[in-house]
C-alpha cells in the first residue's frame, strides 16, 4: 500500500538537501521570527531542518493547514494574518503553489521552483494585512543544484 501524498517522507535527496539550503540561510544571517509550514510531513520535516540550523526551536513551528494544496490566495491569506510583530517569516509548502507565488513576485519567469528551493520577498509593509505582489518583490532565489552536481 502506497503512502498518501500528505504523508510521503522526504527523500535521499530531500534529507540531503534541506540542511544544506539552511546551512545557506543561515550564512546570510538569516534569522527568523516565525517558521510557518504546511502540516504534511516532507514540508514539515524540512521546515525542522530549516529550524535546527537557524537556532530556532523545532516547537516553535507553525502548521497552517491552509499552505497544502494551496493557490496563491491561500499562501497571501496565510501571510497576511501573521502578528505584527513579525518582521522575517520562513514558509515552507509546496508546488505549484510556491512556483505561482514566486512568480506573482518576480519580473523572470519561473517554470519551476524545484524541491528546497528558496525565495526571498522582499516588502514594504508596516502591516502584514497590506502585504500582496504589488508590495514586495522576489530579491533572492537559490536551489540545491546551483551547488551541487
Amino acid at each position: 500500500m502506497s503512502l498518501r501524498d500528505f504523508d510521503r517522507p522526504l527523500n535521499k535527496r530531500g534529507i540531503r538537501d534541506a540542511p544544506f539550503m539552511g546551512k545557506l540561510l543561515h550564512s546570510k544571517d538569516v534569522v527568523p521570527d516565525l517558521i510557518v509550514s504546511s502540516p504534511a510531513n516532507r514540508a514539515l520535516t524540512t521546515a525542522t531542518f530549516f529550524a535546527k540550523e537557524l537556532g530556532v526551536a523545532v516547537d516553535a513551528i507553525v502548521t497552517q493547514r491552509a499552505i497544502y494544496e494551496a493557490n496563491p490566495e491561500d499562501v497571501y491569506r496565510v501571510i497576511t494574518q501573521l502578528p505584527q510583530e513579525v518582521s522575517i517569516v520562513l514558509i515552507f509548502g509546496h508546488n505549484p503553489s510556491f512556483t505561482f507565488v514566486a512568480n506573482d513576485f518576480s519580473e523572470d519567469y519561473f517554470d519551476n521552483i524545484p524541491t528546497c528551493g528558496v525565495f526571498k520577498v522582499s516588502a514594504a509593509v508596516d502591516d502584514w494585512a497590506a502585504f500582496t505582489p504589488a508590495t514586495g518583490s522576489l530579491t533572492e532565489y537559490h536551489y540545491p543544484k546551483q551547488y551541487f552536481d
